[in-house]
């Protein structure tokens, strides 16, 4: 057990490589009640969540999920969230635990200014069931009413349950669900799960997990100093209508247009070692970034990271990163490293 953001977390529960492995291969089972939730609802929501996200949860039907971004007035990632359209005016958004403090004020903020209700649900616990495995073992805790509703839910669409908001999303690159509920009910929904054979999963695994699916983790890889742009994150930014004037949408139409900047990149080392956050990366003996993520990918039994270099240098080359003073030849390549338990990169 760790200390993470105000909470004890689990690191592993044994082994983070059988955890990790039983996500790809099997079902694994995360405790992600630290993630901050909030239920937004009244008249103005819809303008107030179009005013403070770069993407568009206008394209939202309800039940549908989008990934997203809050950026400050200089572009700059305040956080990463994801948007849950539940039905006409009301919404809930789920963010990070390390941003809760600053996300909430920083909703807070633009709120005077639109007619919206405001509602933390620290009350609400959650999990997430991933893996190839994890419907079918859902499939036989769920009540049987909710059976049919939840095995037809597409990717990043949702359902409410009986309290209970249950959503086909996940962050490991595996099918799978994420499930909201009053948190009295929780550890009861923990022994069930565990008894159909869902394995325990800590923080060490949901990292080289995500990591190898090519996910953003805030403040690593996003951070208020970088812009979606910058991290490999310009997908998410809704540049239609061009009249929606969201928070940060000048110095992104800035940056949009300038020729120098930075991107994102993935990172494969050719031969032993393991990548680390913080690692110098060069590009024929020229320092061009720096690794913002990496680690050992149990699946691909090499070492993986996501790095951030200069948006002018070319994918080609001999590329290193240095490691404890030497340096390691690379392999530049674009993630996901792994989806749904295959390899996934291709080359630059």
């Amino acid at each position: 057990m760790v200390p993470f953001h105000g909470w004890e977390m689990p690191l592993h529960y044994g082994s983070q490589v059988q955890e990790h492995h039983a996500v790809r291969r099997a079902c694994g089972l995360f405790d992600v009640s630290h993630m901050c939730i909030v239920d937004l609802a009244g008249a103005g929501t819809l303008d107030f969540l179009r005013h403070l996200t770069a993407n568009d949860p206008a394209r939202l039907r309800d039940g549908q999920c989008q990934y997203g971004v809050l950026c400050n007035e200089q572009g700059g990632v305040v956080d990463d969230i994801i948007v849950t359209r539940l039905g006409g005016e009301r919404f809930r958004v789920v963010s990070n635990s390390a941003t809760r403090d600053k996300v909430l004020a920083w909703q807070e903020r633009w709120r005077p200014s639109f007619r919206v209700d405001f509602t933390p649900r620290p009350d609400l616990a959650m999990v997430a069931i991933q893996g190839p495995g994890a419907l079918a073992v859902t499939d036989r805790v769920l009540p049987l009413a909710a059976r049919p509703r939840v095995g037809a839910l597409r990717p990043f669409h949702a359902l409410e349950e009986g309290g209970w908001m249950v959503s086909r999303t996940g962050y490991t690159g595996e099918d799978g669900l994420e499930i909201q509920l009053p948190a009295a009910g929780v550890a009861a929904l923990w022994r069930q799960l565990t008894g159909e054979g869902a394995q325990p999963a800590g923080l060490g695994a949901r990292d080289t997990l995500r990591l190898e699916a090519g996910m953003s983790l805030y403040g690593s890889d996003l951070d208020d100093g970088h812009n979606p742009l910058d991290c490999g994150l310009g997908w998410t930014i809704a540049w239609d209508p061009p009249e929606r004037d969201f928070v940060g949408r000048a110095a992104l139409e800035a940056r949009r247009g300038a020729a120098a900047g930075v991107r994102r990149i993935g990172l494969l080392l050719e031969g032993k070692g393991v990548l680390r956050d913080g690692q110098t990366v060069s590009l024929e003996g020229r320092t061009v970034g720096a690794i913002t993520s990496g680690s050992y990918s149990p699946t691909l039994e090499q070492g993986i990271a996501l790095a951030r270099v200069s948006e002018s240098v070319p994918a080609g080359g001999a590329w290193t990163v240095e490691i404890r003073g030497r340096h390691h030849p690379v392999r530049v390549v674009r993630p996901p490293f792994v989806r749904n338990g295959q390899r996934a990169w291709r080359d630059e």
